[in-house]
């Protein structure tokens, strides 16, 4: 399957609340949900930024993960983000590394 065919075709995750009858969310409407997935996106790049990666929104539907070289890959959403770091650095990836928790706590 081509990647904009699997994109077109992904349902919801988790983490993208959306209305649904029974399921209370804060983010019914739509630019409460924009703002959250920036939100989202601003909080990964705070710890992709020590990999040299970059994540970005790509038509609010999945992800664009890029390097500094320019390599790119589309993720549908964010559970796939860290696999596919580590696919692209060719590095592996702990978010709750001890050292990069202390770096980011300096940044705060």
């Amino acid at each position: 399957m081509c990647s904009l065919c699997g994109v077109l075709g992904v349902d919801d995750h988790w983490s993208d609340a959306v209305a649904r009858p029974g399921v209370f969310s804060r983010n019914e409407e739509p630019l409460r949900r924009r703002a959250e997935r920036t939100r989202r996106i601003r909080a990964a790049n705070d710890v992709l930024r020590a990999y040299r990666l970059t994540l970005s929104d790509w038509h609010g539907r999945s992800y664009v993960l890029a390097t500094a070289t320019g390599k790119t890959e589309i993720i549908e959403n964010l559970a796939h983000l860290w696999p596919a770091a580590e696919r692209l650095s060719g590095r592996l990836f702990d978010p709750l590394d001890p050292d990069l928790l202390v770096r980011l706590e300096a940044q705060a």
